[in-house]
């Protein structure tokens, strides 16, 4: 009780981590509080077969640098969680860990932190938890009939847990798209209902795509250009993590198609005519990736080989005709659901008046919060296109901790 702090950080993920490197660099005293363990949500939010959709060279953390023998592979997420606890111990990063922060308040110019095992006082706090750790279900989820098995993405974990028969699948971006492949590949049959998300392919023009998007400033397009008239962010293009996946590739393998989840009328699961339309939406935003890819190898003048077709978004889809627009749940066997609908942060511990805004999300600009020592790592499209990625922290964790010192 008696040491202040120059800053806690709270959250022991990548960007928690990044964080603390750059306090340490800078030489401020500081702590690392975590919940759990070091990477406690990728220990417990993923599914068995998950991994990185950034290539390995770009899923390395500020002041290491990559020597492996697969740059542009996709590891596991436990292989990323043992690269977070091996770089915290290299870096001898000071983390707590199995210590969740129960409130954040501030008195006297000072930000309190009450734990279990006490409080901790600092004079600057970066919450590190992200906005991504509480998955968001839509109101419809309420009236599916209690028979019916529901999971969230962060839940499920291989196909076998799942109740026998068919599983419907709610959601198809990067969790969504994913998730039904594994289910497919597990022989289940899936239902996947489609939701207005881009793709885009694994490889292109010899290179990683998340890579050419990288260097031609893709990922560098500010939030406030990527808002959309409803005051949302079109959410992230379906990506897969070894290869491409497409609506198309999905249905091939079996992978019923369908329109959005609208809800539940009189015992059936009803559902949009989106279907054509979302499929339209995920080539258009490809062949706009490539184009962008194209268009800064020739302003490069890079000497790259030419655009070659992918056989995932060759393939013909393979629709319901008629396309269906209700289920019966119970003829149909349908006795799972996976929701990939999204997710929100969840800052209730958070008690400082002007901190959040009324959906209980944090006030901030490019993770400057709106009080005065108080900063935010590691949220989705917080600063710009790249914001939550494991690509963004080197430079975001830079930029907050200068910010941190300048105002000390």
């Amino acid at each position: 009780m008696s040491e202040v702090l120059d800053a806690l950080v709270i959250g022991a993920g990548p960007a928690g981590l990044g964080v603390s490197y750059f306090l340490k660099q800078e030489g401020r005293n500081h702590q690392v509080l975590d919940r759990g363990r070091i990477g406690e949500t990728w220990r417990t939010q993923r599914w068995n077969s998950f991994r990185l959709n950034s290539p390995t060279i770009r899923s390395i953390l500020p002041g290491d640098a990559y020597e492996g023998p697969d740059p542009w592979g996709a590891i596991t997420h436990h292989e990323f969680v043992a690269y977070l606890e091996g770089y915290a111990e290299r870096h001898c990063l000071p983390v707590i860990t199995q210590t969740p922060a129960i409130e954040l308040t501030k008195d006297d110019g000072l930000f309190r932190v009450a734990t279990a095992r006490g409080a901790l006082l600092a004079r600057n706090v970066v919450i590190a938890t992200g906005d991504q750790n509480r998955q968001v279900r839509p109101p419809g989820s309420a009236d599916l009939p209690i028979a019916i098995h529901q999971v969230d993405s962060s839940a499920y974990r291989i196909a076998a847990d799942l109740e026998n028969g068919a599983v419907l699948v709610v959601g198809s971006g990067q969790s969504g798209g994913q998730i039904a492949e594994d289910l497919a590949l597990a022989g289940r049959t899936v239902l996947l209902a489609t939701s207005r998300n881009g793709r885009w392919v694994r490889h292109y023009r010899g290179g990683n795509t998340l890579n050419w998007l990288t260097l031609s400033g893709f990922f560098d397009v500010p939030r406030r250009e990527l808002v959309l008239p409803s005051g949302k962010l079109q959410a992230r293009a379906l990506a897969g993590a070894t290869h491409t996946i497409s609506l198309q590739s999905l249905s091939a393998r079996g992978v019923v198609l369908l329109g959005r989840f609208r809800g539940v009328e009189n015992g059936s699961l009803i559902f949009g005519d989106e279907l054509g339309d979302n499929i339209r939406f995920a080539d258009e935003a490809s062949a706009n990736a490539k184009r962008l890819i194209d268009e800064y190898i020739d302003r490069a003048g890079l000497d790259a080989p030419p655009a070659e077709d992918d056989p995932a978004e060759m393939v013909e889809p393979r629709l319901p005709d008629p396309p269906i627009r209700s289920i019966d749940w119970n003829a149909s066997r349908v006795r799972s659901v996976v929701w990939c609908t999204g997710f929100t942060g969840d800052f209730s511990w958070v008690r400082l008046p002007g901190a959040l805004n009324a959906a209980g999300q944090p006030v901030h600009e490019d993770g400057v919060g709106a009080i005065p020592g108080l900063f935010f790592a590691g949220l989705d499209f917080g600063s710009t296109r790249k914001s939550g990625t494991i690509p963004a922290i080197a430079e975001e964790a830079a930029r907050l901790v200068n910010r941190l010192v300048g105002q000390a």
